[in-house]
Order: C-alpha cells, then sequence, then structure tokens
C-alpha cells in the first residue's frame, strides 16, 4: 500500500432496531470489531440520544472505528480508518454487518495519506525504541 490507511464508509441498512438504540451492546460489537481486525484499541466513547440513536468512537493505536445510528430507520452509518499493514478494516466492516444483523452494506474505501517517497517505506507507527525515549 502506497499510503499511510485505508478508511472504509460504510452504510448498513434493515438493521436489527434494537441493537440500533443499545449503547452498551453497541460498544461490545465495535471493541469486538476492532480486534478482530488486528487493532488495538485506546479507548471509547458512546453517547445514546433522545428518543433514540447511537453515536461513539473506538479509538485504536491505528486510528478509529466510529458509528452514528438511525434506529427508527434501520441504518447505521460507519467509519473503520485503519493505518499499516497489518490492521485490515474490512475486517472489521464484515464483523459489524454481522453483529448488526444488516441486510445491506455498501461501502467506499479512501486511501489516505498516499504520498509518493520513491522507494521509502512508510513508517505507519513508531517503533518500541521510538516509543520508549
Amino acid at each position: 500500500m502506497n499510503a499511510l490507511g485505508r478508511h472504509i464508509l460504510a452504510e448498513f441498512y434493515e438493521c436489527d432496531t434494537d441493537i440500533l438504540n443499545d449503547a452498551q451492546r453497541i460498544e461490545n460489537y465495535m471493541k469486538r470489531a476492532a480486534l478482530e481486525c488486528g487493532a488495538t484499541i485506546v479507548s471509547s466513547t458512546f453517547q445514546t440520544f433522545n428518543p433514540h440513536g447511537v453515536s461513539g468512537v473506538i479509538v485504536i493505536a491505528e486510528s478509529h472505528l466510529a458509528i452514528h445510528t438511525w434506529p427508527e430507520y434501520g441504518y447505521a452509518a460507519v467509519d473503520v480508518f485503519t493505518c499499516g499493514e497489518t490492521v485490515d478494516p474490512a475486517v472489521a466492516n464484515e464483523a459489524l454487518k454481522e453483529y448488526l444483523q444488516a441486510k445491506k452494506v455498501t461501502t467506499v474505501q479512501v486511501n489516505r495519506g498516499e504520498l509518493n517517497l520513491k522507494n521509502q517505506v512508510l513508517q505507519h507507527k513508531p517503533t518500541l525504541a521510538e516509543e520508549i525515549a
């Protein structure tokens, strides 16, 4: 990959409406999806809205997973942005399709940080020695 990261923008349709309105369940599913794709979870925050809907973010060392739900329409908008070669955002997206029980999903993938660095390897995360220093 000649980019710093991959960003999948997903539209989840005809999801289970009870799941889409349950912040704790969605947070658990988002964390599971992050771990399944090989990400390192740093933190998370989720908010339930009145009368319905949930928004939340899982911050990962490799970027983030975010969700916004509209239970009244059975719809969720999901972003999975990962950096590096070891984390696959498509794996997280597939897991969320299953967890949200979506009948239809559309996606767009955007490569982020496409750099022309001629024969230079892109470093996505600091090395352990740099983190300790």
